[in-house]
């Protein structure tokens, strides 16, 4: 919002020229009696008089040792100057006294519910800081009322997602239960058929239960006493490699790990770094269609950040999905039958757990190769205590 210099209203500077007219009235009145009182003093007090007299022919000044003007020029002079600065003295009292009503009257248009207006003015000195701290309060409170709707939306979306992922396999468990309970399968081999479908799908609720776990989890990292590791980074990719070697095998797929030229030991928490390149590769074989390699790198950055990448030469993500890719729930395929069994989690818990760290990541996708890039400092200062290197 625009801002301008403070500008008094006509009732304001009416005001200001009573308060300083009355002022005035009122020292003139002091002047006359004070002035008085000391005249009537002296002229009837000879030797002060006569004291006056002497200093008056003692004292010059000037190249032509011009004396003092009468005593009586120089208090009404005083006197006028004394006027001139309680004057002035009332005068910015009243003006920031009318910054201080317009302030509050400011206030109280804000607190009436018109949170997107501020207080327009600028001012100087002290009220200019308050007039700072206001627009800054309500900016915060603005902030923070839109981050309690946000909350608040994002719960609604959550048990809206979460109720939509769970009826679809509780529905089917239900209804082959059902049949199982009314006897209507036409051999064992029909019994031992639904029961295997309701088991893969409880187990699919159970692997949705347990990513949310798991998001909960990351997205309360902070408030966690989280062990440090000593991680030996190549070892790490040699470890990853093996451990999802079958399973990329399974797909037509292998890993291809491009490592550090000399070992690196980062000193973060294991578990968490584990989490993050298990959610990233696994994404990478449900979702990296036809695609025949999963390409796994590090790169130190410079002392203190280390860049790590996970890659696929599958199917280019669409521009419109890049954007969306790192929000809970959401899914590349437009359909929400989970049908690569992806709970639409796994690259929301890798933002929380890359971000607690300290780190960043951003995902680029063209038409040869699709690279989730996250980096991470070499030296965790967040965590809590040591543990033994891995």
């Amino acid at each position: 919002m625009a801002t301008t210099n403070f500008k008094l209203t006509s009732k304001e500077k009416n005001e200001l020229w009573f308060e300083g007219i009355v002022t005035l009235i009122f020292l003139l009145l002091v002047d006359l009696a004070v002035g008085n009182i000391i005249i009537t003093f002296i002229r009837n007090n000879q030797g002060v008089n006569d004291g006056i007299f002497i200093i008056k022919q003692s004292v010059t000044f000037g190249p032509f040792e011009q004396q003092l003007l009468s005593w009586e020029n120089i208090f009404w002079v005083l006197m006028g100057i004394f006027d001139v600065v309680v004057i002035w003295w009332r005068l910015i009292r009243v003006y920031h006294r009318i910054q201080i009503s317009r302030i509050i009257d400011e206030l109280h248009y804000i607190s009436a519910g018109h949170f997107d207006h501020r207080i327009p003015f600028h001012l100087s000195g002290d009220n200019e800081r308050v007039v700072q701290s206001v627009n800054a309060l309500v900016d915060n409170v603005i902030k923070s009322l839109n981050e309690e709707r946000r909350i608040e939306k994002s719960k609604d979306e959550l048990v809206t997602s979460v109720s939509h992922d769970l009826r679809t396999p509780l529905t089917s468990i239900i209804g082959y239960l059902g049949l199982i309970d009314a006897k209507q399968y036409k051999s064992e081999t029909a019994l031992l058929e639904y029961c295997r479908i309701a088991y893969e799908k409880a187990q699919q609720m159970k692997k949705l239960v347990d990513r949310l776990f798991e998001y909960t989890k990351a997205n309360n990292i902070e408030h966690q006493q989280l062990e440090i590791n000593q991680v030996d980074v190549n070892q790490l990719l040699d470890q990853l490699e093996t451990s999802f070697y079958l399973e990329a095998k399974k797909k037509g797929m292998r890993i291809v790990l491009t490592p550090l030229s000399k070992d690196i030991t980062m000193a973060t928490n294991a578990e968490l770094l584990g989490r993050i390149f298990n959610n990233l590769i696994t994404n990478a074989l449900n979702y990296g269609k036809d695609g025949k390699n999963i390409f796994l790198s590090a790169k130190l950055l410079d002392q203190q950040m280390i860049q790590f990448q996970v890659a696929n030469d599958g199917k280019r993500i669409p521009p419109k999905i890049i954007s969306k890719i790192f929000d809970r729930f959401y899914r590349e395929e437009s359909s929400r039958n989970a049908a690569t069994g992806g709970s639409g989690l796994g690259l929301a818990i890798v933002r929380e757990m890359v971000g607690h760290q300290g780190g960043t990541i951003h995902v680029d996708s063209t038409n040869r190769m699709t690279t989730f890039t996250f980096t991470l400092p070499i030296q965790q200062t967040t965590v809590a205590k040591a543990g033994k290197k891995k």
